[in-house]
C-alpha cells in the first residue's frame, strides 16, 4: 500500500526552500516553482513529494553550472 501523500502548507514551504510568500507566487505564475493543490474551500497546500522534486532539479542545475573548480591557489 501506498503511504498517504503529505500537504505542506505555505509556512513549511517558506522554510523548506527559503524563498519568500511573493517569490513563491511569482515563480509560480513562471511555471518554474510547484502549484499549490486546493485542499478546501478557502486553503491551498503542496504536496511534499512536489516540493522535493523541485528542490532535486534545483541541486542538479546548481551541480551543472558549476563546471569549473572553485581551486584558485597557485
Amino acid at each position: 500500500m501506498n503511504a498517504p501523500k503529505r500537504f505542506l502548507r505555505l509556512p513549511a514551504v517558506i522554510e523548506r526552500v527559503g524563498k519568500s510568500r511573493t517569490a513563491i507566487y511569482r515563480d509560480i505564475q513562471g511555471g518554474t516553482f510547484p502549484a499549490p493543490l486546493r485542499i478546501g474551500a478557502r486553503s491551498v497546500a503542496w504536496d511534499s513529494d512536489a516540493i522535493a522534486e523541485w528542490q532535486q532539479k534545483q541541486i542538479n542545475a546548481a551541480g551543472q553550472g558549476n563546471t569549473q573548480s572553485n581551486d584558485t591557489r597557485a
